[in-house]
């Protein structure tokens, strides 16, 4: 009982009853002036032409939202648009909508006032007096069991009133919801939301990863060397490093709060000499070979290398150490060409480890291009090879 009674303690079912009977005002005083069958016919028809106004589907959005689920973000009230209709079938399921909205008003307006006066004959008429109210249902006997029956027509007006509230919110959903284009054009935002923040995760994991890993190397090197020399170029060689890093964490940054403000473009393949230069610093015997146009290569390509290439760096001097590294950049054909290779001196990561490996095959593959990562006769290789056209 409880449970059934609870709808009727919540205020949207009674915004629901309203959001329906305000659908009949307008007629209904029409009908009050004018007593004849063509005034409903009428505001049919004018409904009908109001739909086809591509901002009437605003209008009735806004009100469907604010009267049928609240002020709630989620649940229905996500379902039910506020745009203007852009296509005939937009247009045709606003029309819809009010005719459908007009015809349960009709009906719920016309019981949510004659059930009550029903509940008023059957009472009066059990005490024995002459009906009080001329209700749709006349009550002319008079006999003590129609009091009994008094409550019943209240009960059958609470049902009444949060039914139709379901069954316009549902019907809200349905002809005020999105269309097919709508949901995929949401669709689409959604998943390109979704390749930034992805995007933007292994820019921090590269960008971060690099710096702390080559500040880590420099520091302990120079502790352990102890020569005043060394200390000083490792000291400025993570000094540039961070600065690199920090410049990257002001451009995400800025990405993330929408900042109007300019930020520092990506860094690209042109500038793989401070990446080559940084891994030198720390000790890596780096052996580089540079082959083709690299500052004419398309920016996506040349920034995605960049970063492959930064990662590929990274893992060397955080697995490997001061190892010999060769690098082969070939921009000379149809293919931008990155090889790196190091002696593998640790045994090779189980599965579900090296997400830099996995961020290094998705940015290939977002390029439409290969990446091989893995032993190679010895050796740790990353070969990754990405189209230029």
């Amino acid at each position: 009982m409880v449970r059934m009674l609870r709808p009727l303690t919540r205020a949207v079912t009674y915004k629901r009853w309203l959001h329906i009977v305000v659908a009949v005002v307008w007629p209904s005083l029409w009908i009050f002036i004018e007593q004849a069958w063509w005034t409903q016919a009428t505001a049919a028809v004018l409904l009908g032409f109001a739909g086809l106004v591509p901002v009437t589907r605003v209008v009735e959005g806004f009100q469907a939202r604010l009267l049928l689920t609240g002020h709630r973000q989620g649940g229905a009230a996500a379902e039910i648009v506020t745009t203007p209709s852009v296509t005939w079938a937009d247009r045709g399921r606003t029309v819809v909508w009010l005719e459908a909205r007009l015809v349960l008003g009709w009906i719920v307006a016309h019981l949510s006032v004659q059930l009550p006066l029903l509940a008023v004959d059957l009472l009066t008429t059990g005490l024995g007096h002459e009906p009080a109210a001329d209700g749709f249902v006349s009550v002319e006997e008079h006999h003590w069991w129609h009091a009994l029956l008094a409550p019943v027509p209240l009960l059958l007006l609470a049902v009444v009133v949060v039914w139709s509230g379901h069954l316009v919110t549902a019907l809200a959903v349905r002809l005020l919801g999105p269309s097919p284009a709508e949901r995929l054009a949401a669709l689409e935002e959604r998943t390109e939301q979704l390749l930034e923040r992805t995007r933007i995760a292994r820019e921090l994991h590269d960008s971060i990863g690099h710096a702390l890993t080559v500040a880590v190397v420099q520091a302990g090197a120079a502790r352990a060397a102890g020569d005043p020399q060394f200390t000083d170029r490792a000291l400025v060689a993570i000094e540039e490093t961070g600065r690199a890093a920090l410049e990257d964490l002001e451009r995400v940054l800025g990405v993330l709060r929408e900042s109007r403000k300019p930020v520092s473009s990506r860094p690209t393949l042109v500038d793989a000499d401070r990446l080559l230069e940084s891994a030198r610093a720390s000790g890596a015997k780096v052996d580089a070979e540079v082959t083709g146009p690299v500052d004419t290569l398309p920016g996506p390509v040349s920034r995605e290398g960049y970063r492959i290439l930064q990662e590929a760096l990274t893992n060397v001097l955080r697995h490997a150490g001061t190892v010999p590294v060769r690098v082969r950049v070939d921009a000379a054909g149809p293919m931008l060409v990155l090889a790196i290779r190091n002696p593998l001196t640790e045994p090779v990561p189980g599965p579900g480890r090296g997400s830099g490996l996995r961020g290094i095959r998705e940015r290939a593959a977002l390029l439409g291009g290969l990446a091989r990562t893995g032993p190679d006769e010895g050796d740790w290789q990353v070969h990754v090879e990405l189209p230029l056209s």
